[in-house]
């Protein structure tokens, strides 16, 4: 039974999920690609002077890619659920309900993972190519939110699309405009340490927001 929800999840995600990890790759390229033009052919004094002093973010056109993925894989896994209410079939296997979401939400969590495992590995990877550690880390903690963000998208837009109730929908998406937007505030390179712990904890408790629309659909409200 867990084999046949999880490969029923891979057969709704898995063009999202192939075309956001070639997505993200490519923009890992692009970075590097990027950086590797300003070492050859601008002044390499000015461009470290930058990066240590003036805090230029090298790798800012990473900053939407892990939402954007996030949002488009957590679309097609639960937009399909709602068309005909056809989550009420899945609620009708031999399983509790509430551990059925949980397995979904399990599969969209992993599958994230995986991608921003990899994306992380490539960007880390090219940097050492370039930059010292001392680089590497601020930059590292200063990306930490976006890819944060990622998960608290795909958890909030699962809890919205899968809402029966109008009310409780249009509720979540104000609390998730208000939530979400705090992990792309500007800041220094490196300066999100402190705050980093506090939005783990976030996409910790949004990570089980599910379970009340799934609690609704199944009593049938509207």
């Amino acid at each position: 039974m867990l084999k046949s929800i999880i490969y029923k999840e891979w057969l709704k995600t898995r063009w999202f999920i192939i075309a956001f990890a070639t997505l993200g790759t490519l923009v890992v390229g692009y970075i590097f690609l990027t950086v590797q033009h300003n070492f050859k052919f601008s002044d390499a004094n000015s461009y470290w002077y930058t990066l240590l002093f003036m805090k230029l973010k090298y790798f800012g056109y990473l900053k939407f890619a892990p939402i954007a993925g996030a949002l488009a894989i957590s679309i097609a896994q639960f937009f399909p659920e709602t068309v005909d209410k056809r989550i009420k079939l899945t609620f009708h296997l031999p399983l509790n309900e509430n551990r059925v979401l949980l397995i979904m939400m399990l599969f969209g969590t992993l599958v994230l993972l995986a991608s921003y495992f990899l994306f992380l590995a490539i960007f880390v990877a090219f940097s050492a190519l370039f930059f010292p550690s001392n680089i590497i880390i601020p930059a590292l903690i200063t990306i930490a939110p976006w890819f944060l963000a990622g998960f608290a998208a795909y958890y909030f837009v699962a809890l919205i699309v899968l809402e029966p109730v109008w009310k409780y929908r249009f509720l979540y998406i104000l609390v998730a405009a208000t939530i979400v937007p705090l992990f792309f505030e500007s800041a220094a390179t490196g300066s999100y340490a402190p705050a980093n712990p506090v939005l783990v904890i976030i996409v910790i408790l949004s990570s089980i927001s599910l379970l009340f629309s799934g609690f609704r659909f199944r009593k049938g409200e509207m």
